[in-house]
């Protein structure tokens, strides 16, 4: 089939309009199963592109399926990614409302904040972690579109990865003064433990999903710039969670950040 323009943003607002009205849709290969990864990435920066239009600011980029028993269980052999808005940064001391959700998750990450434009397609980890000005705890919060959490990796892709919120925690320390790879994660709910994990569970290292996210957008012409922030991959499983729950996730070295949803 031929992927108009016209279609590619047919799709790319009704994502977002089921975005904005809170409400799951049947995937995109229900009607097309033969989407494409390249159109998907398509669809996204055109969902993207009508985010900004509204007055949102891309602020950065999150990655997803960073984990090789994921990637296993997709039957997939990549990462994938989507953008981050101003609009989606939320803060520790302020309660995130529920009804802004469907069906949210959260995962615990490493977030990287550029130091220096990195464009390229060669990039590595270590080019990564001499741009980067310093690494911090985060939550993600994702929350698919799509009916049940159900989706394909092209429908994924074209629903900006699930992407919905994220918070920081306070905290910056230099990429170096922690070993990345080895750092301790810890996620609870409510005071109790939900998951456990390393640094080393994305990609072996999370600056390898990043150099990744490089090199990827360099194939495109783009690239990362200072002052972004960029999610480097969920380190466990993502948990469910409800109005009237606190996700506190802990990295060793790091620190820790939280979010209280109401």
């Amino acid at each position: 089939m031929e992927w108009t323009q016209e279609l590619k943003q047919e799709l790319a607002d009704w994502l977002l309009s089921a975005e904005l009205e809170k409400r799951e849709v049947e995937k995109i290969t229900s009607r097309y199963p033969e989407l494409p990864i390249e159109v998907a990435y398509d669809i996204q920066r055109l969902l993207i592109a009508s985010k900004e239009q509204a007055g949102e600011r891309c602020i950065g980029l999150k990655l997803g399926l960073t984990s090789k028993a994921k990637q296993q269980m997709m039957g997939v052999h990549e990462v994938i990614y989507g953008y981050l808005t101003d609009d989606m940064l939320a803060t520790e001391w302020e309660p995130t409302p529920y009804e802004r959700f469907i069906h949210p998750k959260a995962e615990p990450e490493i977030a990287f904040l550029i130091g220096e434009d990195l464009q390229g397609t060669n990039m590595t980890a270590d080019d990564v972690m001499r741009a980067t000005a310093y690494v911090a705890p985060a939550i993600e919060i994702i929350d698919s579109r799509y009916e049940n959490f159900r989706f394909t990796l092209p429908d994924v892709v074209a629903d900006n990865c699930s992407s919905t919120s994220f918070v920081v925690g306070n905290t910056w320390v230099a990429p170096d003064a922690v070993d990345l790879s080895l750092v301790g994660v810890v996620m609870s709910k409510n005071g109790l433990v939900q998951t456990t994990g390393s640094g080393a569970a994305v990609l072996g290292h999370p600056a390898e999903a990043v150099a990744w996210a490089v090199n990827k957008l360099g194939e495109r012409g783009l690239g990362l710039k200072k002052g972004q922030i960029i999610l480097s991959g969920a380190i466990t499983e993502a948990i469910s969670f409800a109005a009237g729950d606190n996700v506190l996730v802990q990295i060793g070295g790091m620190g820790s950040v939280t979010f209280v949803c109401r």
